[in-house]
């Protein structure tokens, strides 16, 4: 089969792959739907970043060349001999969160946590075995391309439970690429009454605007991002997510958060930035940080999603197939702000 495998940095290759063996406790999943993350951008532009290359994953047991794809949904085609929970014909939605599970639920990721689609193969294939620990029941009648989209979206939940926001509560939300125009809606769901996205591109700030935002602010345009958004909220943010991983997005989010104020760094910041305590201590904030998500809020993300309560398709901006990969796919998403999510259809993989 063709899959889409990470070599190295700048080299990813569509070609053809085996699928390993079918482990115990896995299923072969029928790939639907792939989106293509931000994370596989970074990893071919200066990868490894997670990728194992010079020894095997420790929970994965898997190194370089790896299938990438960490947010897919598709169609169990096999099950293996340990498998009782899931059959032939069932819809699922994949966590592709590997822990080593010792630990309480919401903190076991800080025990050290691997990526199906990054440190084992993934679903940028027409086929991808997974266990069933990493597995989610989903209605029959429910759609396998917004499925796709449950782990940036479990992201974002699990992002706002880190911030303990309550309704009627205000939200900054500084930038709009896929996580922060999630995060305006998962804020919309959670009551928020108003959330304010600040990024450089108005095209993402429409699309923020789709998702939940009630104010936005093009950094481009106006002198001071802080007193803008003074303006919007005088009294300042109950909670504010930084989501653009530069410094300056970092340092006007403790500013514009109110006195016991939570802020919650979802970014996964290329380099180290400076912190400066004395500032956090003055204004009184509370610096708070979100990787990936728990089982609970995965399960609590697919629940709301399949509900109808949390909407995910608005952020859908094209869909392709695996040959056009670096056509369609990676080169738009680093050229084309209009593009957020992009998903890859494994149904039409030629």
């Amino acid at each position: 089969m063709k899959a889409a495998v990470w070599h190295g940095a700048k080299d990813i290759r569509i070609e053809e792959v085996d699928l390993k063996p079918l482990a115990n406790d896995e299923v072969t999943i029928k790939v639907a739907y792939a989106g293509i993350c931000g994370s596989d951008l970074h990893e071919y532009q200066e990868g490894p970043v997670l990728i194992p290359t010079t020894f095997p994953d420790p929970l994965t047991n898997e190194e370089a060349p790896i299938v990438l794809g960490h947010e897919f949904s598709g169609v169990v085609e096999a099950v293996g001999p340990d498998v009782y929970d899931f059959q032939v014909g069932d819809h699922v939605a994949v966590n592709p969160a590997i822990t080593k599970r010792e630990s309480p639920d919401d903190v076991d990721v800080y025990d050290g946590y691997s990526f199906i689609g990054l440190s084992k193969d993934g679903g940028l294939a027409p086929y991808a075995n997974v266990s069933v620990q990493n597995l989610y029941h989903l209605p029959q009648n429910f759609s396998l391309k917004a499925a796709a989209i449950m782990e940036p979206a479990a992201v974002a939940v699990q992002a706002v439970k880190e911030a303990g926001l309550d309704f009627g509560q205000t939200v900054v939300i500084f930038g709009a690429g896929p996580i922060g125009a999630m995060l305006a809606e998962v804020a919309r769901t959670a009551g928020a009454s108003r959330i304010v996205v600040v990024d450089l591109s108005e095209v993402r700030l429409q699309k923020a605007r789709e998702m939940g935002a009630t104010d936005t602010i093009n950094a481009s345009q106006v002198i001071d991002v802080e007193q803008s958004i003074a303006q919007i909220l005088p009294n300042g943010a109950d909670a504010s997510f930084e989501v653009a991983g530069v410094q300056e997005t970092f340092d006007q989010a403790i500013a514009v958060t109110k006195p016991r104020g939570f802020v919650v760094v979802v970014s996964i910041f290329p380099q180290p930035i400076r912190l400066d305590i004395r500032q956090l201590m003055n204004a009184g904030v509370r610096l708070a940080t979100s990787i990936a998500y728990s089982r609970q809020t995965f399960q609590q993300t697919v629940d709301l999603v399949t509900s109808g309560q949390l909407k995910v398709e608005p952020l859908i901006t094209s869909e392709i197939r695996l040959n056009d990969f670096f056509k369609k796919g990676l080169l738009p998403l680093m050229d084309d702000p209009s593009e957020e999510k992009i998903l890859v259809n494994l149904a039409k993989s030629k």
